[in-house]
């Protein structure tokens, strides 16, 4: 009798001790979706003043362009039209991004809040890409006739080596700038802040939560 109630007591022990580890796993799982949330909600105050100081600055060079078409030289045209067409798109991909993280949800699969950290690590990728192909017009909008008519060949040879490496510059950038790249110092300089280590961080807490319910 006394074997079967300690055989009975260690059973109900057993059970009631994976009935709490089962309980705290699911409550680290809970509070680490909730540092998830917290780490994508700490970029939303950044993404929103950029999105705001790039639409005033679209707006600004768009009337500029408007207004100067008919006069303005074709070097600062097209450079200025470039720079702003670019701007647009970033600006497009910053709302994007803060779509995907309001949609966010605590209460949503892992799998699901996954796609979304992945898709906002491509985007954010992508938005660098597209800005450092600015580079080369910010040497060029200052172009002019006179300027061409009137420099001698050491500063044409100045302004074409630094349009051409900002040029370089920008090409090799927007080929390199991938997460297969992210373990290098100049990934590190360019992508340390806001835009970049909350996605990570979110990424890594995301993994301990498909831990804690394996």
């Amino acid at each position: 009798m006394e074997d079967t109630e300690m055989i009975h007591l260690w059973k109900s022990y057993d059970k009631k001790l994976e009935e709490n580890l089962s309980f705290n796993r699911q409550n680290a799982a809970d509070i680490t979706h909730m540092k998830v949330q917290s780490a994508l909600a700490s970029m939303k105050p950044l993404k929103i003043f950029t999105i705001l100081i790039g639409i005033i600055w679209v707006i600004w060079v768009d009337s500029i362009l408007i207004s100067t078409f008919h006069i303005a030289n074709p070097f600062f045209l097209v450079s200025a039209g470039i720079q702003v067409l670019l701007t647009k798109l970033a600006i497009g991909i910053y709302l994007y991004q803060l779509l995907l993280i309001q949609q966010v949800d605590i209460n949503a699969p892992v799998l699901d809040t996954q796609e979304k950290l992945s898709k906002l690590k491509s985007s954010t990728l992508w938005c660098a890409r597209l800005l450092f192909l600015q580079l080369p017009v910010w040497t060029t909008f200052y172009w002019n006739q006179s300027m061409l008519d009137n420099s001698n060949g050491w500063l044409y040879a100045l302004q074409i080596m630094v349009t051409v490496s900002f040029t370089y510059l920008a090409i090799w950038l927007f080929v390199n700038i991938r997460y297969k790249n992210s373990h290098k110092k100049w990934f590190h300089f360019i992508f340390n802040g806001k835009e970049w280590n909350p996605v990570i961080k979110a990424m890594e807490l995301l993994h301990q939560v498909q831990e804690y319910r394996q």
